[in-house]
């Protein structure tokens, strides 16, 4: 992904959104709030990183098992086809997340659905639509990972992330 040029507030909200996006009925205000501005900026901000492709979705994942069905899975996909099927998988609101992995196995994501009916329906369609091989790896002992992690944002930061 090319350097994006982020304001204050778009660094502020990636900084709370990690582990600390507010559950309420206005969680967008209750955001504004908190940094000293209004629902419609951090609204706006929040469609500015999408459109920059710096966040991808904003929603609840839930622990597995807790809620529906979920299923982490793989696809072996050809170098030169791996943004436009990581477009379509990703295009599924289904799919949470999906990254590009260092192995045969390259493109891995997770699937969670209301049910294993509609999860598994959702990866028949993923297999179908790329025509790829599909890894089910179904979770047998749960882990909880903390996804969230510090930025920096000092430019220092930024000029070591560009030489990179």
């Amino acid at each position: 992904m090319a350097p994006v040029d982020l304001s204050p507030l778009e660094k502020s909200l990636l900084d709370i959104a990690q582990r600390g996006f507010p559950l309420s009925p206005r969680p967008y205000a209750t955001l504004a709030r908190q940094l000293g501005t209004t629902e419609d900026a951090v609204l706006a901000a929040f469609r500015s990183l999408q459109t920059q492709g710096v966040v991808g979705r904003i929603g609840a994942v839930w622990a597995q098992g807790a809620v529906g069905s979920s299923c982490l899975a793989a696809l072996k996909v050809p170098p030169a086809r791996l943004d436009a099927v990581a477009a379509c998988v990703g295009a599924h609101p289904e799919v949470n997340h999906n990254y590009e992995r260092d192995h045969p196995w390259n493109l891995w994501f997770v699937v969670a659905a209301r049910d294993e009916a509609a999860r598994e329906a959702v990866l028949d369609s993923i297999a179908a639509e790329t025509g790829l091989p599909l890894l089910r790896l179904p979770m047998e002992h749960g882990h909880h990972l903390d996804l969230g992690f510090a930025i920096d944002w000092s430019p220092s930061a930024a000029i070591k992330e560009n030489r990179a």
